[in-house]
Order: C-alpha cells, then sequence, then structure tokens
C-alpha cells in the first residue's frame, strides 16, 4: 500500500489507506482498525475525527475560508438571498430561475400552519423557553404533513425541504407572540421569506410592521451567514438521528436541541449578557479590556476568537459592514450598542487580541444585529435555528441519499466497575448522594 499510515501494534504491523479531499484535506482511513487489530480509537470529543465524508461545506480555519458547495461565502454574501443559497446547500448547484422560482412559491404555500396546530401553543406555558416550544413543534409537524413521509427523491425531498423551511418561521414567530400574549399573526403570501417572519413577528391587528430595506438586507445575511458551518454539534446530531432513518423533521427537531446548548447556538446570547454586564457595572471599555488581558476575576470577551477559525471569521466581516449599515440608518439611541462598537474597536486595535488572533466572529455581530431589529434576547438561538435548516436538511439529504449509509454507532472506552454482584435493598449502606 504505497499511501498509508502504519500502526505497530502487539509486535505487528497494520497499515491504514490514507485519503485525500478535493481540498487535499488528508485523513487516515480506520474504518477496519478494529477488525483487524481489536483495538478502537479513543478522541474524546471527537476533535480530531472525521465523521463522514461531505461535499456540502468546506472550512479553513486557519486561513478564514468558508464556501458552500465550493463557493465562498462572500461571493453568496454579496449576489445571492438565503432561500436562493438554502436551495444550493441542499441540492448541490446555484439554482436556475425556474428553480428559484419554484422553491420560492413552495415557501409561500407552505408557511400556514395547520390550525390544530394553534391548539398546541396554548399548551406551553408562556415562561417555556422557545426553543423547547420551536423543537416541539417541528416533530409535530410531522404529524400534520404527509410529505415528509414521502421524501425519496429530490422532487418530494424539495417539497418536504420547503415545508420544513417555511413553517419554522411560522413557529418561530407564533412562540413568540405566545409568550407575550399578542394573537398569532397568519403569514402573508404577497411577501418574501424574510419579510413574511418579520410581519408574523411584529405585525399586530390594528398595524403591519413594514421592515426598512437594510433591515430585511441585515436579517438575509444573518441567515445566509449561519445556514451551514461544517460538522458541529447539531449539524452532527442531525446526521446521527438521520442515520437511522429518522424523518427530515425528527432528525431536524433533534438539531434544534443540540443548539440549544449554551456552548453552541446561545453564543450571540452570550455577547448581550456580557454587554449588558458592562452596561450595568459602569465599568469603562478600557478597564473592562484591562481585565480581560490580565484574566482577572474570570473576566472573558465574549464574541470573539473561535474554535475553528485562527483568523477572522470570515461570516463577521459581512455581518460587521451590514451592523454598521443597520445602526447607522435606525439612529437608535440604546447605550448598549454604542458599547458594543466601542468594545470592538478596542479589541481591534489592541495587541493583546490582534497577536492571539482574536477577532470579533459572527456571534458578537449577529447579537448586535438581531438587537437592533428588535428580537429579544430569548429568541436569538430561534433565529440560529432558522438559519440553519438548510444546512440541517442537506446533511439530512447526504444521509438518505447515501446506499451504503449504515447507522451511526461510535464506541466506547468502558471505565466503569468490574463484575458486580447484586445486594439486596436492606444490605444496601452508602453515603449520602448529596
Amino acid at each position: 500500500m504505497s499511501n498509508a499510515a502504519r500502526i505497530e501494534l502487539d509486535g505487528k504491523s497494520y497499515e491504514f489507506p490514507v485519503v485525500e479531499g478535493t481540498e487535499h484535506e488528508k485523513a487516515i482511513d480506520i474504518s477496519k482498525l478494529r477488525a483487524q487489530t481489536g483495538h478502537i480509537t479513543l478522541d474524546d470529543g471527537y476533535g480530531n475525527t472525521g465523521s463522514c465524508a461531505s461535499s456540502i461545506t468546506y472550512i479553513d480555519g486557519d486561513a478564514g475560508i468558508l464556501r458552500y458547495r465550493g463557493i465562498p461565502i462572500e461571493d453568496l454574501a454579496g449576489k445571492c438571498s438565503f432561500v436562493e443559497v438554502a436551495w444550493l446547500i441542499i441540492f448541490g448547484r446555484l439554482p436556475t430561475l425556474a428553480d428559484r422560482d419554484r422553491f420560492t412559491d413552495l415557501l409561500t404555500e407552505s408557511s400556514r400552519l395547520d390550525e390544530n396546530m394553534k391548539k398546541h401553543f396554548d399548551g406551553f406555558p408562556t415562561y417555556a423557553p422557545p426553543m423547547a416550544i420551536l423543537s416541539a413543534m417541528i416533530n409535530t409537524l410531522s404529524a400534520h404533513n404527509e410529505e415528509v413521509w414521502e421524501a425519496h427523491d429530490d422532487k418530494s425531498i424539495e417539497i418536504a425541504a420547503a415545508v420544513l423551511m417555511s413553517k419554522v418561521r411560522t413557529i418561530a414567530a407564533a412562540a413568540y407572540k405566545s409568550s407575550i400574549g399578542e394573537p398569532l399573526v397568519y403569514p402573508r403570501y404577497d411577501l418574501k421569506y424574510v419579510e413574511n417572519f418579520l410581519h408574523m413577528m411584529f405585525s399586530v391587528p390594528y398595524r403591519n410592521y413594514e421592515p426598512s430595506e437594510t433591515v430585511t438586507k441585515a436579517l438575509n445575511l444573518f441567515f445566509l451567514l449561519h445556514a451551514d458551518h461544517e460538522q458541529n454539534c447539531s449539524t452532527s446530531t442531525v446526521r446521527m438521528v438521520a442515520s437511522s432513518k429518522a424523518n427530515m423533521f425528527a432528525s431536524c427537531s433533534a438539531g434544534v436541541c443540540a443548539l440549544w446548548g449554551p456552548l453552541h447556538g446561545g453564543a450571540n446570547v452570550a455577547v448581550i449578557d456580557m454587554l449588558q454586564e458592562i452596561q450595568e457595572s459602569g465599568i469603562s471599555v478600557k478597564e473592562y479590556v484591562r481585565k480581560v488581558k490580565d484574566k482577572e476575576d474570570g473576566v472573558k470577551l465574549m464574541g470573539f476568537g473561535h474554535r475553528v477559525y485562527r483568523n477572522f471569521d470570515p461570516r463577521s466581516k459581512i455581518l460587521k459592514q451590514a451592523a454598521e449599515e443597520l445602526l447607522t440608518e435606525m439612529n437608535i439611541s440604546d447605550p448598549m450598542l454604542d458599547l458594543s462598537q466601542e468594545l470592538a474597536d478596542a479589541a481591534l486595535n489592541d495587541d493583546y487580541f490582534i497577536e492571539r488572533k482574536l477577532y470579533p466572529n459572527v456571534d458578537y455581530y449577529s447579537g448586535v444585529i438581531l438587537r437592533a431589529i428588535g428580537i429579544p434576547l430569548n429568541m436569538f438561538t430561534v433565529m440560529f435555528a432558522i438559519g440553519r435548516m438548510p444546512g440541517w436538511i442537506a446533511n439530512w439529504k447526504e444521509i438518505h441519499d447515501d446506499p451504503q449509509g449504515r447507522i451511526y454507532r461510535p464506541r466506547q472506552v468502558y471505565t466503569g466497575p468490574v463484575n458486580q454482584t447484586w445486594v439486596p435493598k436492606e444490605e444496601r449502606t452508602y453515603p449520602p448522594l448529596y
């Protein structure tokens, strides 16, 4: 085997093929490791494990590169709508005019919820987390939409994808309206994807909300830039569930649950929490930055740096400009948004952060944009989920389309007790659990 990795175990040598992706990423194929050696690899958190081969998204964290289906994110952000990018991600090529118009029509026609689903919203308490509602209601959708059970070819998958992408907006807006005691707003058939969501979020029976072009553009970019990001926690969860042949809606509902975690989808919330803490404490930005650098009192700079990117997050550059345009147009009197700009400027001009390549990431500017638009803090992660839906669907489709696909089943290294014996209840004497 000319291009192989060798492992020496117990005096024996084993060879495993080295595979290379289209962007020259190299991996050692250990799929037969256990069968040949009796050993498995241990990689806590999967930090060095390739869980799949995928043709959807490419990231080069060192160079600050993000591409959907091979197209740089900068090109897509400047030339495409979120709906066009969603179709690209799901089906692997840019849509023709006919593709775009057909998918747009499907999204429009699919936006209304079955009237019976509204009863479910009444069952949630007003303080219910919107992500809990979103996950539950996406699962409920599969009971009301036969499309999801029949999704097997590109045509039926396109219909199911449109149903899910469209109705997730309606569910999100309805969850928000329920939480503030306002009546649910029906979607309008004359509005595009982003405008329709804003209409359902902020219109009331006596007044329609009319977003400006700048607001619409900023939210469109927010969704577009969150559409996919390789094998992160939620996307890997979707693939794991999909590998059992679970339907698209069930798999994406699991993605919502994974995204709900504060270490994943809650990062933009952490940015606003940090800004609020600075504002309420009365500390200056200069002093806060000093505390961060000195690691004083556990103070952290949220929204800076990224686990994948060791350079400027390419998405943040695009959102930074959108945020600046939005704040200029809206002329909002919000000390917290002023504070966000001051903090970003301070960090971007400080050698400490520059040397460590700690630049504002997508979460920093997305939090600023969502707050400026008027999205409440408890809806931030829901907004992330709406944007990420195309990527989840695309990854579900990759699993679905693979004729050789097997159910995901990671191994483990067991570290528990050995050969324990059963003890009768009256003889069990253990220290208190807490």
